[in-house]
């Protein structure tokens, strides 16, 4: 990620204080913050372009401070003046070392004569006068998006890299990441993963070795021939026994379609050319759909998100229509029982009683299929109401049942109801009820 750019660079002020919103600035040197006196000064060591003297490591973005020549001076005073005036130093501008021969006469005038500038967040080692011997040590500020116990915030931090900067960061919080912003198809972090020890890449359920630690996090993943898409997220964290990871997650954001029935509406409608008791489905009903459209972010596959994007009936429900019969019934009527010559006497039957307000073709429907000469496979059971003969010639029918009219057999079905009840159809009574 590239970070947020620094304060504006200035002349090196006497030891400046991190900005208010930093609460994190420690800043490790690898020698003494005061200075060697001249008697405990280390060696002066040589510049090299590629490696620091003590940490030996190889640098693809360092840019050594050059040893400045000295000035010729012309001193009246002689060998002398010009010895004391003549200083040897040791310059650490973050991490870069280089030994310096310089005849400034303070701090702020050898970081001047080299270039280097100092911001308010930055951090000098020393201030005032310059000693001979001295190692002065400058330490750039950069400002880090990050992640302290999954709560995004930006810092400051003068760490050389990822690892110290998390190393730093874990006194804070037990869960520290540092995020990585994206530019393009690259991600920046403005510093190298470690100074020393390993780094590794976990992406797509796999470990990937970094083989130069001293990379930046593009680097890394530019080496291992890591593509990134353009929602994946870039962070890095300590992993176990102090290892730096560079960690990728897979994101996957897309609009995502359910459905769910719409149930239907059902109304009656009264039909004169039917008898009471009587229905019949005019118009079936159909149930309708709901979609439901929702935005859907998941996370190496695990969903992390969800938002409503709509919510509508995209098929409408179709009403059930029910026709219900008000024409009265006739009263049955039938011959009494013929005579032992088998002649009919025509006469009306009457069943009356509470029979003749149940729903009698409800019961033919389930026990004949409404069929007047309908006869059961065994013969034995007949007409609309499925009689026996028995039972027929009990409630003063002759012949067979199904061999008489419909109203005929509908009366002797009252005249049997009111005499025994709807238990003499086991199976279909219950339906003259509906």
């Amino acid at each position: 990620m590239a970070g947020v750019p620094g304060a504006g660079r200035r002349a090196a002020p006497p030891l400046p204080v991190p900005g208010l919103d930093d609460g994190w600035s420690l800043v490790q040197f690898s020698t003494p913050l005061n200075g060697p006196t001249p008697s405990t000064a280390p060696a002066a060591t040589t510049p090299d372009t590629d490696a620091g003297p003590e940490t030996g490591r190889t640098s693809r973005r360092r840019w050594p401070l050059i040893a400045a020549g000295a000035t010729a001076l012309v001193v009246a005073a002689g060998g002398t003046a010009f010895a004391q005036a003549h200083k040897t130093v040791a310059l650490d501008v973050d991490g870069e070392i280089s030994t310096v021969s310089t005849f400034a006469g303070s701090v702020d005038g050898l970081l001047s004569d080299h270039g280097v500038e100092v911001g308010d967040r930055d951090t000098v080692s020393h201030s005032g006068v310059l000693k001979d011997g001295a190692e002065i040590v400058v330490r750039h500020a950069t400002a880090l998006v990050v992640m302290i116990d999954g709560n995004r915030q930006v810092v400051w931090t003068t760490a050389l890299s990822a690892d110290e900067a998390l190393d730093t960061l874990a006194d804070r919080a037990g869960n520290v990441a540092l995020v990585a912003s994206r530019s393009a198809e690259r991600v920046e972090l403005p510093l190298e993963l470690a100074l020393n020890g390993r780094a590794e890449v976990l992406v797509d359920g796999t470990v990937l070795d970094v083989p130069e630690v001293d990379a930046t996090v593009g680097e890394a993943l530019e080496d291992l021939a890591v593509t990134l898409q353009p929602l994946d997220r870039v962070h890095v964290q300590h992993g176990p026994a102090g290892v730096v990871q560079v960690v990728v997650q897979r994101v996957v954001v897309q609009d995502v379609a359910t459905t769910s029935e719409v149930p239907f509406t059902s109304r009656t409608e009264d039909d004169p050319s039917r008898y009471v008791g009587q229905k019949v489905v005019a118009q079936a009903g159909v149930p309708g759909v709901r979609t439901i459209v929702e935005t859907v972010t998941t996370v190496d596959g695990v969903e992390e998100s969800r938002a409503l994007v709509s919510d509508a009936v995209t098929q409408a429900p179709v009403e059930e229509v029910v026709k219900v019969g008000t024409k009265a019934r006739p009263v049955a009527s039938a011959a009494p029982r013929a005579a032992s010559s088998g002649a009919a006497a025509a006469g009306p039957i009457a069943a009356g009683g509470s029979a003749d307000s149940l729903n009698w073709a409800a019961l033919a429907q389930c026990e004949s299929g409404g069929r007047v000469n309908a006869v059961s496979s065994t013969g034995k059971y007949h007409g609309l109401y499925q009689f026996s003969v028995a039972t027929w010639q009990a409630v003063g029918g002759a012949g067979l049942p199904s061999q008489a009219s419909a109203d005929e057999q509908t009366a002797r079905a009252k005249m049997l109801y009111n005499r025994s009840g709807a238990g003499q159809w086991p199976h279909c009574g219950k339906n003259l009820f509906r």
